[in-house]
């Protein structure tokens, strides 16, 4: 078969990033088609976290929460000056929606899936004598305060990380380039994409669509498009405040009862995130000004200290869009494990890679490469079976000449 890359993988987050770097360092010829430039999308307006999601014990997800731990250690083993270890605390008042047993309780479990194995695993109740030291938290009703650990990461610089190593095994980008269709024929995927103006063509054998909230757009420009199923675009608000904290997350309950972290960034403080359906172009994603004050209302029910900010007192704002799937349930309570679709369970020519952690691209990353492996192995085999043809063919020829 001639084409020029065994696989396209479409977008440049960290999705894709990872998947283009695991295919890479396989051996296969892989190129990186993103429209706007690396993490310029949600991987840049994440939470900052590498973390198991303590939360997502509370809907049932303990296979996500142990592959994100399991992911968090190789990170902070072969990525520490990327990933770092940072305590976080959680306050628990009298009038908290999570008791402090269920607390004690969801600790125990997220460290029994840590294994006890990490040095970080432990975690302890603050005594009361230590409450006053912990960045001004209000303590008028305070039950208790637990402190565990969990990673804290820069996710652009990460996601740059992982396509500057894609690229040391060989992998190619095209940025910024744009899909314009992408056509499924006898021999592998035809796409053409526009770049620098001119519109172009290339011949692969696969086509890895990990483009974010871009993903059914970017699906159905295939053709065939694969069988996505229903997904929202849940759009999370941060804001930026000029208040130091110290170096410690602390983890609290909105208004609501949602959980929202308030973190160390920049020399100031990072809270976030909301949750709200998304209908627009990706693009115009913006915070709204109900966002900003339920979060900034959130940071002044817990530290006295920051009462006086308004919102126009706000560093900076950032919005980035998650792809759930479709359900009755609220956005909070829905899985969050990836969804990876595809055009032909047996041999697939084109995936379609929705949702996912920042914390387990690796292992996403895995699953898109055992998805692959059987078409990208029949196609070798096929091309040895030519060679080896072509090679009988020669010899039989040579022998009637003989």
């Amino acid at each position: 078969m001639s084409t020029d890359f065994d696989v396209l993988v479409v977008g440049a987050g960290i999705q894709g990033a990872g998947a283009a770097e695991a295919l890479a360092k396989a051996g296969y010829r892989v190129v990186m088609l993103e429209q706007l430039g690396i993490a310029t999308g949600t991987s840049s307006r994440s939470s900052k976290l590498i973390h198991g999601g303590l939360r997502y014990l509370e809907s049932g997800q303990f296979q996500l929460v142990y592959e994100c731990l399991r992911e968090r250690r190789w990170l902070l083993e072969n990525k520490p000056q990327l990933v770092h270890m940072v305590p976080f605390y959680i306050p628990v008042y009298q009038y908290s929606k999570r008791p402090a047993w269920m607390v004690r309780l969801g600790l125990t479990l997220y460290a029994l899936l840590a294994g006890v194995s990490s040095g970080y695993s432990r975690f302890r109740a603050v005594r009361q004598r230590d409450w006053k030291r912990l960045a001004g938290l209000n303590c008028d009703d305070l039950v208790a305060v637990y402190r565990y650990y969990d990673a804290q990461t820069d996710d652009a610089a990460l996601t740059r990380n992982v396509v500057e190593s894609a690229m040391l095994e060989g992998a190619q980008l095209i940025c910024p380039g744009s899909l314009v269709g992408a056509e499924l024929t006898s021999s592998g995927v035809r796409v053409d994409y526009v770049a620098d103006g001119q519109l172009s063509t290339l011949r692969t054998r696969a086509l890895v669509n990990c483009s974010g909230p871009w993903v059914a757009d970017t699906n159905s420009r295939c053709t065939p498009p694969v069988p996505l199923p229903p997904i929202d675009l849940v759009a999370g608000t941060h804001i930026q405040v000029p208040l130091s904290l110290g170096e410690k997350i602390f983890y609290v309950e909105a208004e609501d009862g949602r959980a929202v972290f308030v973190m160390p960034w920049q020399g100031e403080t990072l809270v976030g995130t909301t949750e709200r359906n998304y209908f627009g172009d990706p693009r115009d994603v913006q915070p709204t000004m109900e966002e900003e004050s339920y979060l900034l209302r959130t940071l002044q029910r817990y530290f006295p200290q920051a009462r006086g900010l308004q919102v126009h007192d706000i560093s900076d704002s950032f919005a980035g869009l998650r792809v759930l799937p479709q359900m009755a349930k609220s956005p909070f309570a829905r899985p969050r494990e990836t969804l990876i679709s595809c055009d032909n369970e047996k041999l697939p020519r084109i995936l379609a890679v929705a949702g996912g952690k920042l914390t387990s691209y690796r292992a996403t990353a895995r699953k898109i490469m055992k998805k692959l492996r059987p078409t990208l192995e029949a196609d070798n085999a096929g091309a040895d079976e030519v060679v080896a043809r072509c090679a009988n063919s020669s010899l039989s020829e040579k022998e009637r000449n003989l």
